[in-house]
């Protein structure tokens, strides 16, 4: 039986932070028992009676399972009750009306609570699990908490990726914490005093000097601390499998990059209305099918990546494999391909088969296995097999198997396309680890 003094020093440092600034960030990486400390500080809290009522915001999935369950596995948190509050209105509501400790809901919902509540907010302590996903001010839900912040006393945000895109995604998620008083009262402030616009004014890169000023600003508010200074974690190994398209399929691919359309093997015509549009039917080209209507329907291309993955499969004959794809026309190739592979899906039984070793292929959508998930126990080799712009998405689905409790060196294998967009996503993501790297470590004790 686990109890608060056998918190590591890291962990306790964690507490201490949280209970001392009140409204704070917590940039930890994968692995650092972020909700085990959180809690530990709200408990300390409760029976200090500093609050009353505290609300948990996360991803669907961790609200259904991680916070409820993280109470059980401690002594010191087992006087906790926890309710989620997910599900139909009628089970959030017969949920809040539970007393408890702790209140758990999807972030979906949050517009939906504040308003249900209006001006009776009744959480005076509220604590935003992956808090990148309010990086956005003209979200919903960051407007909807951004109306109960004067009757919140603590606010604390959880997020291994603050800045997953850019120094941009900061502002939103630091207002939640002090009202502007950082980074100012306004986003448009915010870019015009750190950014410089290009001419379109879509584009803004951070003036000289810019970054470490913001960081400075945060450094009283954020703690940061990194899994490989406390933890003896297994090596990661970063893989690329260049993949080569066949030459006709390149030629197609290199004249609708250029021209916009194109006529596909099917007979069928696709067009780019835009650059965003262009870049996702290039990725969706560089994985072997693109869509061709907005029904879903898709054409098939190439197999190029599928006699990669298949050559990995052949060649790792005792591994159970995690693949990584980006669209549901992946999915549907793969599975027709690899029949017995197994989707990952809302079923607890489906971890539990592949943390056995039962599972040979495991494929998932980085957005449905980001987040709260050990998949650690059950392999070692990752696959991805559609690449994602994301850093976010593409960290924390990395992280389910490099995390603690693994035992062997992960290896995260990349298939590429030669010579097309997928080179470029891999630069990018490149580019945003650097950027997010000085963050980090700019905010650590």
């Amino acid at each position: 039986m686990l109890s608060q003094t056998d918190l590591h020093e890291y962990q306790r440092r964690t507490v201490d932070f949280i209970k001392a600034r009140r409204r704070c960030g917590l940039a930890l990486e994968m692995g650092l028992g972020k909700s085990v400390s959180t809690l530990t500080a709200t408990a300390d809290l409760l029976d200090g009676c500093m609050v009353d009522r505290v609300l948990v915001i996360a991803p669907l999935r961790v609200a259904n399972s991680v916070w409820a369950q993280e109470v059980k596995k401690w002594a010191h948190l087992r006087r906790l009750k926890v309710v989620v509050c997910t599900g139909t209105e009628r089970q959030r509501l017969t949920a809040l009306q539970k007393t408890a400790d702790v209140y758990v809901i999807n972030r979906e919902n949050v517009p939906w609570l504040v308003e249900h509540y209006a001006k009776g907010w009744p959480f005076d302590a509220v604590i935003i699990d992956e808090s990148s996903s309010f990086k956005s001010q003209a979200a919903q839900r960051w407007k909807a908490m951004r109306r109960v912040l004067p009757m919140t006393d603590y606010m604390v945000l959880l997020t291994g990726t603050p800045a997953p895109n850019s120094l941009l995604d900061l502002w939103a998620q630091q207002y939640l914490i002090d009202q502007g008083a950082a980074l100012g009262k306004t986003f448009t402030a915010y870019k015009q005093r750190f950014f410089d616009a290009d001419f379109m004014g879509y584009k803004h890169t951070p003036k000289a000097g810019a970054a470490e000023k913001i960081h400075a600003l945060l450094a009283d508010s954020w703690i940061s601390m990194a899994a490989s200074d406390y933890l003896e974690l297994p090596e990661c190994i970063d893989l690329v499998e260049p993949v080569y398209l066949p030459p006709a399929v390149l030629k197609a691919y290199l004249d609708f990059e250029r021209t916009l359309l194109a006529e596909l093997p099917d007979g069928q015509e696709i067009e780019a209305s835009s650059a965003a549009v262009l870049a996702n039917k290039l990725l969706q080209w560089c994985n072997g099918a693109t869509y061709t209507d907005e029904k879903g329907n898709w054409s098939a291309l190439h197999a190029a990546k599928l006699d990669a993955l298949a050559e990995i499969m052949e060649d790792n004959p005792g591994e159970t494999v995690l693949i990584a794809y980006n669209y549901k026309s992946d999915l549907a190739r793969i599975l027709e391909r690899f029949p017995d592979a197994v989707v990952l899906d809302k079923e607890s039984s489906t971890i539990a088969r592949w943390n056995a070793g039962e599972i040979r292929m495991l494929l998932a959508h980085p957005a449905s296995a980001g987040h709260g998930l050990n998949l650690q126990h059950g392999g070692a080799l990752c696959v991805w097999f559609g690449l994602s712009w994301s850093l976010e998405l593409y960290q924390q689905f990395n992280a389910r198997l490099h995390r603690q409790g693994q035992t062997r060196p992960v290896r995260i294998v990349h298939l590429v396309a030669s010579g097309c967009i997928d080179e470029r996503v891999m630069a990018v993501l490149g580019q945003k680890d650097a950027q997010q790297n000085a963050l980090l470590n700019a905010l650590r004790p």
